[in-house]
Formats: C-alpha cells, structure tokens, sequence
C-alpha cells in the first residue's frame, strides 16, 4: 500500500469494516474487459457469500475466469475544505481483498449460505421457500487476501 499511514493492518478492525457493510462490489475480469458489481452479501471471516441469477453477464465472466477482486467500505462522508473547495476529501474505513469465486450447488450448503446473507442484514435466520433454491445460484469468494484502508481523520 503506497500510504502506509492509512493502512489498517488489524484483521480485527477490517473484520469490523466488513460487518457494517452494506454493499460489496466485485470486480470482474474477461478478455481485457472490466466488469464491477454491487451485491448483497455475507461474510464468514473466510468467505464472500452471495447469490444470483441463473444465466447473465456476471455468470459468463465467472466462467472465463474466477479469480476476483471486491471492495466493501464504512463509515463514508465527506470532508469539506471552507477555505478551499480543492482540497475536499473523504473520511472512510475500506477493505479491498481477493479471491477465488466457487459455485455452492449443494442444496443444505446453499441455504446455509443464503441464511449468512440474510444474517448480514437483518441478524435472524428467515424462512425461504425451499422450492425456489434450484431457481437461483449460490457463490463463495475464498479470501486469499485483505487490506484495509482508513482517512487520517477515521
């Protein structure tokens, strides 16, 4: 990290990060062409979780190549300058990591996956419509690395 000054480097606190995320967004990559989206997730201190379609551009760039970089971030605002508009900035805690999307295609593993992604949000298991899993798609991101990143100010 070039600023070595605003690197979290505790994974307690990029954990922390993590939990009060409301968004991650993935980034994609196939054939020279970038490709980034913002998901619903869950997280288990190794995995991404989350879930989508069963066909569509997502899919096909999974298929041409797994390997992912996602961001998830808190805590965001801005930081205005009243002397000087050009040096406005941002306060924020980010967390950028990597890793290996899988496909969960076992059906107790996709519902124990999906129930870590409704933990995130609303902290109690919910009661899907079993039915329904098969019309659907559960993915894992294996974290192989984390950094994380903070304002002066945060």
């Amino acid at each position: 990290m070039r600023r070595s000054d605003k690197e979290i480097k505790d994974r307690e606190a990029i954990d922390i990060i993590i939990n009060k995320a409301e968004v991650c967004r993935i980034g994609f990559a196939k054939d020279n062409i970038s490709y980034i989206v913002p998901l619903s997730f869950g997280y288990d201190g190794e995995h991404i979780y989350f879930h989508s379609a069963t066909k569509g551009r997502k899919i096909d760039f999974i298929e041409s190549n797994n390997f992912v970089c996602f961001e998830l971030e808190d805590s965001v605002k801005i930081a205005r300058n009243k002397n000087n508009p050009c040096k406005w900035s941002f306060d924020f805690k980010s967390v950028i990591g990597y890793g290996l999307i899988e496909e969960i295609k076992d059906r107790d593993k996709k519902i124990k996956a999906l129930d870590n992604i409704m933990l995130h949000y609303v902290n109690e298991k919910q009661n899907f419509d079993y039915n329904n899993i098969s019309l659907i798609r559960v993915w894992r991101i294996k974290i192989k690395s984390l950094t994380g990143k903070k304002s002066k100010e945060n």
